[in-house]
Order: C-alpha cells, then structure tokens, then sequence
C-alpha cells in the first residue's frame, strides 16, 4: 500500500466556530492520538484528504507544521448527512513494523448457483490485524456456483501473507438466501388464475 503524503497545521482553535472557519477555507479539523501521546489538533488541506480516504485504510505521511513526519490511518471520519463534505476526522498514529486492527472491505467474483437466489453481505467489512504499513485494501471472495444456504465464514477467506483474522473464525461473512416468490395481495387473483378459472 502507497502512503499520501499531505501535509497539516497543528490548531489551536477549538469548538464550533473555529471549525466553520476551517471548513470555509476547504480544510478540515482533525486529530492525531495513539502510542499514549497527548492528542494533537490538527488542520489538513480538504481536497487531498477526500482523495486520500477514497483508499480504504490508506496511509498518511503526515508533515506537520514542516518540522515533524508521522505515519497514521483513519479511525473515523465524519461528514456532512447531505452534502457529503468532511467535518471531522480522527487519525490513528502507526510505526513501520507495527500491527494494526483495521476492516477490509469484502469483494465477491463469481454467480451464484442458478434460481435467482440472493447474496446477503452480514459482513460488509472484515476486521483484521496487519502490519501498518502493509495493510490490504480488501479481499475477494469467490461466489461461483453457492446455492441457496451456503454461507461463507472468516476463516473460509484467504487473507494476502501478515494479515490475520481479528474477529471469531466462525463468524458468517456472506450467506446465499433463497429467493422468496412473491405472493399476491390477499383477495386479489393471479391473471394465471383467473385463467385457469375461466
């Protein structure tokens, strides 16, 4: 996985105000905890951080301030419900070599056995611990031929080497359920069987 560089502000405005302030500038207030530092508030520029989080779990080289390089990953990003903006983000602070629990995003390949049945995703986003700085952007799962009933555990999914499950291995992650018939509204006829009745 390639690091974004993007380089950031320490802020030491707070509340609401200052952060309708920042965002008026297309930049977006943040903060920076781990290793059991002191949280550091942060101001990062809002375009290339919208392009960064398109990665799933994508590595920033933070250059702060011009004087200090951290590695991080985002923990949580807030946006705005409407409009989609940024508001807020929390970045977790990683080092090379060190083991992170983060979701993957899980990817399907393949047709389902024929009968119009459907694939349920119950984990759309597969936790697992990685090294920080080798963390998969997702896994792919092959669907091919499933019949209705077939479910697809954590530890029926290959993980790429270094990585390795952080939820229970037999936790169902995609489930193929039988596609339902639909039924008529009671009191109303199929025109099948107002045929048949005529």
């Amino acid at each position: 996985m390639s690091e974004v560089k993007i380089a950031a502000e320490t802020r030491t405005e707070f509340g609401k105000g200052a952060a309708r302030r920042i965002r008026r500038e297309d930049k977006v207030p943040g903060v920076l905890y781990g290793h059991g530092s002191d949280p550091i508030h942060l101001t990062l520029p809002g375009h290339a951080l919208l392009l960064a989080l398109r990665t799933p779990n994508v590595l920033i080289a933070l250059d702060i301030d011009g004087k200090s390089n951290e590695l991080a990953i985002p923990k949580s990003v807030q946006r705005d419900p409407l409009k989609g903006f940024l508001e807020h983000v929390d970045l977790q602070l990683v080092q090379r070599g060190e083991k992170v629990t983060v979701e993957i995003p899980v990817q399907t390949e393949g047709e389902l056995a024929p009968g119009g049945n459907l694939l349920e995703h119950v984990l759309n986003a597969l936790p697992v611990e990685a090294e920080a700085t080798h963390i998969p952007e997702s896994v792919t799962v092959s669907v091919e031929g499933l019949e209705a009933g077939a479910s697809i555990l954590a530890k029926d999914i290959e993980l790429p080497k270094g990585t390795t499950l952080a939820v229970e291995e037999d936790a169902v992650v995609l489930q193929v359920l039988a596609a339902q018939a639909e039924e008529a509204p009671e009191g109303e006829e199929s025109a099948e069987d107002e045929a048949a009745q005529a």
